[in-house]
């Protein structure tokens, strides 16, 4: 089960490293495409709204691959389970306010990972 959320935890890492670059260096390219319900005359004058929301992504991400390099295996669930707080609520936020399939893609799998550490932890 620990293999499983560390497999998660990766997954959910390397998404929010997608993120980070599609917000930082992508917006007003790549980012169209993907964010198509987003009006197009927007791009531009958000890129650096959007970049700053990279950078954000960026730090969850960051704190996911840290916690799968702690050695200690209690602290490793602690802060892999607040990384995945994190994410779990901006995805639960973000599909409240702005696209129901942010839940899917953000939240969905965060919890996920969150009930396999929980499992394996308190089992």
């Amino acid at each position: 089960m620990l293999l499983t959320a560390k497999f998660i935890i990766s997954i959910v890492a390397v998404l929010h490293f997608y993120f980070l670059w599609l917000e930082m260096f992508a917006w007003t390219t790549k980012a169209r495409k993907v964010f198509r319900n987003f009006p197009q005359d927007l791009f531009e004058p958000t890129k650096s709204m959007a970049a700053n929301q990279g950078l954000y992504n960026g730090f969850l991400a960051a704190g996911l691959v840290w916690s799968l390099l702690i050695q200690d295996s209690l602290w490793q669930v602690y802060v892999a389970l607040f990384f995945l707080g994190c994410v779990a609520v901006a995805g639960i936020y973000g599909a409240y306010s702005v696209s129901k399939k942010i839940f899917t893609i953000q939240a969905l799998p965060a919890l996920l990972g969150i009930v396999l550490l929980l499992l394996h932890h308190f089992l």
